[in-house]
């Protein structure tokens, strides 16, 4: 048996039965291959930044993915799905490649960022993906899947809660400048004293999002407890007109953030909600809290159990149900258990 916790930026969960680490893209194809031929259950596992293991752990094998390596050539990037993201996104910006700088700091593995289409202050991976390499389960095949097979939305793709394909790679089309991209979050034009749509220095960026993702409890430190989280819980609810009508009306007389969609539906904010429903940072449930510094963030303050920290979580939504009948959807990933 191995302990999951340490494995984890929650570091709460229980043990699996066994597991194996691979290096290289061909051992992690090989070993998952073995493994599915016979019948055992296969946890794939990276960064461990956006799951939540059980405290009876897993009854299987897990498959730690330690494969590296970033190769250019000219404006794009083929990345290992083990590397850890924010290398790779310092490469980029060290290497004057725009178009993932906002995406600085996220913690956790490149192979997970099309599997939940990570995104940050206006950008999104699946804005510059050109490319994902997967291993298909059923066909035990290796494939190479262009950006309009991978089903990306809001936090999501064709591969999130499915355990089809396993992620071997990822390949980036990004754009030569010492530029950044057009700024699209008003928080991070502020944080750089732009405006909206201006661009700005590439490393000025990167520093920008740090310092905001920082002070958020946002960014791995093992001096911050606020950081021992699996960030944002919960993915910001996208309601249809009548109810986000609801929801306004529910909420009067204040004003529920509202950001408009492409296809007419309206994203709202679940920390506004959350801390309107009573739920305030820093709030404490045995040993499992708010972070202090974001509403989104569950922290495990040492010695919470997966148990204690999904009471909250439910209890959460069960207050912003109640309060604005809006349902909150959990952003990472549960092992083990249900929701």
């Amino acid at each position: 048996m191995v302990s999951l916790a340490p494995l984890t930026t929650l570091r709460l969960g229980g043990p699996a039965r066994r597991l194996v680490r691979v290096a290289t893209a061909d051992e992690l194809v090989a070993t998952v291959r073995e493994l599915d031929a016979a019948g055992e259950p296969v946890l794939l596992l990276a960064g461990g930044s956006n799951v939540v293991v059980s405290d009876a752990g897993f009854d299987g094998t897990v498959v730690r993915i330690e494969t590296r390596g970033i190769e250019r050539d000219g404006a794009t990037l083929t990345v290992e799905s083990g590397e850890e993201w924010d290398a790779v996104v310092r490469h980029a910006v060290r290497g004057g490649l725009a178009g993932v700088e906002c995406l600085s700091g996220i913690p956790g593995s490149t192979g997970a960022t099309p599997i939940q289409n990570v995104g940050a202050y206006g950008q999104d991976v699946s804005q510059t993906i050109a490319s994902v390499r997967v291993l298909d389960r059923r066909s035990g095949e290796v494939a190479d899947l262009p950006p309009g097979a991978c089903g990306f939305a809001y936090r999501s793709s064709a591969f999130k809660g499915r355990a089809d394909h396993v992620v071997l790679g990822v390949t980036f089309a990004l754009r030569e400048s010492d530029q950044g991209e057009p700024v699209a979050y008003a928080e991070l034009a502020r944080a750089l004293g732009v405006e909206l749509g201006d661009r700005a220095p590439l490393g000025d960026v990167r520093e920008a999002v740090l310092a905001l993702r920082r002070a958020k409890g946002m960014v791995i430190d093992a001096a911050d407890p606020d950081s021992v989280s699996a960030g944002s819980f919960f993915t910001n609810p996208i309601l249809d007109a009548e109810a986000f009508a609801q929801l306004r009306r529910r909420a009067a007389p204040q004003s529920p953030p509202a950001f408009p969609e492409p296809d007419g539906r309206i994203k709202t904010s679940a920390a506004w909600l959350i801390q309107r429903a009573g739920f305030e940072r820093g709030m404490v449930r045995g040993r499992a809290a708010i972070s202090s510094k974001h509403t989104l963030a569950l922290v495990n303050r040492g010695g919470a159990s997966a148990a204690d920290l999904v009471a909250l979580a439910r209890e959460i939504a069960g207050g912003v149900r109640d309060a604005f009948g809006v349902v909150l959807v959990p952003e990472p990933a549960f092992v083990g258990h249900e929701w």
